[in-house]
Order: C-alpha cells, then sequence, then structure tokens
C-alpha cells in the first residue's frame, strides 16, 4: 500500500484533543501530508475511542466516528491468525509499555507490508519485524527534519 502509515491510537487521540501536548504537531503533519493514507486496526479504534469519551467527552468520541465513517482512517480487519502474532510481541516486548493497540499496529503492518508507522510512542524504536528492520516513524522523522 503505497503512501500509507498504519496508525496508533496517540496521533489520533491527539488529533481530536485540543489539549493534547501533540494536537498542533499532528494536524500540522497531516496537513502538510494531504495524500498520506492512514490505516488502522480495530484494537487502535477501540483505545481511541475510550480515552477521546473518557479524557474530551462524549462530543469528541461522536465526532472520530464521524470522521473515520468520512474516510479519515481505513479499518484493516486482521484475520485469527493475527492474535498470535500480536501476542507473541506482547509477550516479546512485556518489559515495554507495548500493548494490544500497539502489537495490532506492528502486525499489521507486517502483514500489509506497509513500513511507515504514524505514533507518538517510543517503544516502536525498538520493535523490529521479521526481518529485524524498524518502522519508520513518520512523526519522529518530521520532528528531526524541523530542527
Amino acid at each position: 500500500m503505497r503512501n500509507s502509515a498504519v496508525v496508533d491510537s496517540g496521533p489520533l487521540l491527539a488529533l481530536f484533543d485540543r489539549d493534547d501536548a501533540h494536537h498542533r504537531r499532528v494536524v500540522e503533519f497531516l496537513k502538510s501530508h494531504p495524500r498520506l493514507r492512514l490505516v488502522t486496526t480495530w484494537p487502535v479504534l477501540t483505545e481511541a475511542s475510550a480515552l477521546l469519551a473518557a479524557r474530551v467527552g462524549k462530543q469528541a468520541e461522536a465526532d472520530f466516528l464521524e470522521w473515520i465513517e468520512r474516510g479519515g482512517v481505513t479499518l484493516i480487519a486482521q484475520e485469527g491468525g493475527a492474535l498470535a502474532a500480536v501476542s507473541a510481541l506482547v509477550e516479546k516486548y512485556r518489559d515495554l509499555p507495548f500493548d494490544l493497540a500497539d502489537a495490532s499496529v506492528a502486525v499489521l503492518a507486517e502483514s500489509s507490508g506497509i513500513t511507515q508507522v504514524l505514533t507518538l510512542d517510543r517503544d516502536f524504536e525498538v520493535y523490529r519485524d521479521a526481518r529485524g528492520k524498524p518502522l519508520k516513524n513518520l512523526l519522529a522523522a518530521a520532528a528531526v527534519r524541523r530542527r
């Protein structure tokens, strides 16, 4: 999937929470990359939706879900076999805050061939795919270019 990135919950929260420390950074990044296709998983959408409702309110959650329906992000269903891969990654990286949503991002990236991720988590600096290669964190790369 050319010009795609798997998005984690952090940037989604920041996008819909104006008080989030990363709100402006995420908004500016997405405005400067209008053709970037964001894809994600059910665990990420569930986590982001629940956190938005708890932190910002039900209207933010409703706005988030409407944005998804309008095509803001594409949900990629993962097959049943993905759970074993997710579980293995959670176990492998148990010393990090690498949770179900993070592992689902990594598994989706690997299964789809997407090498880019949009995340605020530093855990992805440690994660390596089956070939030993890291995912390219577009937000981290953009921050480095601005310095």
